[in-house]
């Protein structure tokens, strides 16, 4: 997986039949040299066009070099990485080739994901609630609860892990909730050099700017019915509006409006959760966590707290999808995504 906060690429092993998970196996990452960060981020937005060319070439080097580290693999599942996601016209992208992968590893590779989902009605966003759903089960969990990641953009997951299975209709709700880290990794680019707020430091020294605040929750999206989705640069008007603020206070008024815009969310859920699991590299930032845990109704934990890793959740998500995808179960269903009815995604490539 690599995600839209750019740190990186995380590749995770687990033993999994698609349905239920067995065993969690080694984990490895492989953060992005500056320069390859600077070429990705060239392509954000894109839809073609040589900045996506020299895109996917850094993706799928990196994940070539990371997944080369691993042995004893049947089958990985290769997200690629995300430069424009417009799910109102019903376009996605994620560079990288799949099929080059399986090749240049010898590997069966499953890929693209979310365009399947797409093609009949969905946003093909947010992807990991069906394995949000199997960790439930693997923890066993008897009540409703809520995943929230929070990586470049927020989403939420609540399900009951109850149900007879995660496509089941009442089973799960998902959706983005605005933004995440996203902004505030910008702001500490551009303002000091810094690639995120370390420990939350920043945001933890600041004041929120209320008024400041209320102008970035004035928006109609977080009164949206879900399933709904969003790119990256959806909300890149906060920026704007905390321009005039000092480092530490629009810091702490960005990580104000993505706690904001997770109560919002847990609005929507069907009951509320009995605990808030967090997942992402926002669960690492106290500001923010602290921030999100004052605003819910219900404990906010990170999912370390039930034994299972926030770092690489996302990353075993892919690979526990690909196993369905061969295994031709849905990925998706009306409640994660819109979708019109559940949907198995996903390319697959063999060596």
């Amino acid at each position: 997986m690599s995600g839209t906060s750019l740190d990186g690429v995380d590749a995770a092993m687990i033993r999994t039949d698609g349905v239920s998970v067995f065993e969690f196996g080694p984990s490895r990452y492989r953060p992005y040299s500056d320069a390859e960060r600077e070429v990705i981020r060239a392509a954000f937005g894109k839809l073609s066009g040589p900045e996506v060319e020299a895109a996917g070439e850094v993706v799928e080097t990196a994940h070539a070099e990371l997944l080369d580290q691993f042995d004893g693999a049947d089958v990985i599942g290769f997200h690629g990485q995300t430069l424009t996601h417009l799910p109102d016209k019903a376009f996605t992208l994620q560079t990288g080739n799949g099929g080059l992968l399986a090749k240049v590893l010898e590997t069966t590779v499953v890929w693209d994901f979310r365009t399947a989902d797409m093609e009949l009605g969905g946003h093909g966003a947010p992807l990991a609630p069906f394995y949000h759903f199997a960790l439930a089960r693997h923890i066993g969990a008897t009540e409703p609860l809520a995943f929230l990641n929070l990586g470049g953009v927020g989403n939420l997951t609540w399900l009951d892990p109850m149900a007879e299975a995660p496509e089941t209709q009442g089973a799960c709700l998902a959706f983005d909730t605005g933004p995440a880290n996203a902004l505030i990794d910008d702001l500490v680019l551009q303002r000091l050099g810094q690639r995120y707020d370390t420990d939350g430091q920043l945001a933890g020294a600041g004041t929120v700017a209320e008024d400041v605040l209320c102008k970035m929750m004035a928006v109609g999206y977080f009164s949206k019915m879900p399933p709904k989705s969003l790119d990256r640069n959806d909300f890149s008007n906060w920026s704007g509006l905390v321009q005039h603020l000092s480092d530490a206070d629009a810091a702490a008024t960005l990580a104000a409006g993505t706690a904001a815009a997770v109560a919002r969310g847990l609005e929507h859920c069907p009951s509320a959760p009995k605990r808030l699991l967090v997942t992402g590299g926002g669960r690492k930032n106290p500001a923010l966590m602290a921030a999100v845990a004052k605003l819910a109704t219900c404990p906010v934990l990170p999912v370390e707290e039930v034994g299972l890793d926030g770092d690489m959740l996302e990353a075993q998500a892919f690979a526990y999808l690909a196993v369905r995808v061969l295994r031709k179960r849905p990925t998706s269903a009306p409640g994660t995504t819109g979708v019109a009815a559940p949907v198995g995604g996903g390319q697959i490539s063999r060596p």
